[in-house]
């Protein structure tokens, strides 16, 4: 489970540090302060310590030892700990892979604002995976995600107006929250955005900016994927002039996420 610890999380790592003083150990004086809190009962503490055995940092990787204090943590209440279990029984990490079972952690954390949450719950609904499958049901929570400024989401979001799956069809809302993730960088937004502006679909058709969105998502893919986004960027260029292109290129280099 590849999820970095927030800035939140640190500064509760180094308040931790400085209020406890750290033991004669081989792991660090910020986990053992941790440690301490965790076991005194503090949530938060519980859930940080999850997320060091959850990555290996200060301590081994430990997926079991991860869910056992996510555990303790989400059932005082902590809404990180209850998405951390629901990705846990998605992925299998530590608990046997329970799709009914992730997403009640999901909806415990979703229920009380927690946005990727949210928007993890949109995706069981729309997949069908431990939840019956329910279009409309997996747009709500799409739409509280990305309301609170989930990128995901708000991709999520656009796709269901582009397919017209839980919500009628409706291209100008899809490119809307297209746009809206590509302010955060969302790469695959900047693909679909590009595709919206080359078939001019909720957009007027623009090859210019087809080209930015396409060069820009091009240039922050990896694999088999950038050369596929490169390819296609690279055969609109056919369709423009050295003068459009060159316009293309300086928008491309000049934009910058609004996040």
């Amino acid at each position: 489970m590849k999820r970095p610890m927030a800035k939140t999380i640190l500064s509760r790592l180094l308040l931790l540090a400085a209020l406890c003083s750290p033991l004669a150990s081989s792991q660090t004086p910020s986990i053992e302060a941790m440690r301490k809190a965790a076991e005194a009962g503090n949530a938060d503490a519980q859930n940080n310590l999850g997320v060091a055995y959850d990555h290996g940092q200060g301590v081994p990787q430990n997926y079991q030892e991860a869910v056992r204090w996510f555990r303790r943590a989400a059932d005082a209440g902590n809404a990180e700990a209850q998405h951390s279990l629901g990705v846990a029984y998605y992925a299998g990490h530590g608990v046997p892979q329970d799709y009914t079972e992730a997403a009640r952690w999901y909806r415990k954390a979703a229920d009380v604002g927690n946005a990727d949450a949210q928007n993890t719950l949109g995706v069981l609904y729309d997949k069908g995976q431990g939840v019956p499958q329910d279009h409309a049901e997996a747009v709500r929570w799409f739409r509280k995600s990305a309301d609170a400024g989930k990128a995901d989401a708000q991709y999520n979001l656009g796709v269901a107006y582009q397919m017209g799956q839980g919500v009628p069809q409706d291209y100008a809302e899809a490119v809307r929250w297209f746009r809206r993730a590509t302010d955060a960088g969302h790469v695959d937004a900047q693909y679909m955005l590009g595709f919206f502006y080359y078939r001019g679909q909720g957009v007027p058709q623009d090859y210019l900016l087809a080209y930015m969105w396409w060069n820009l998502a091009a240039s922050s893919a990896n694999g088999e994927e950038q050369q596929q986004l490169a390819k296609m960027r690279d055969d609109l260029a056919n369709k423009l002039t050295p003068q459009q292109l060159a316009e293309a290129q300086r928008m491309a280099r000049e934009w910058r996420p609004k996040k």
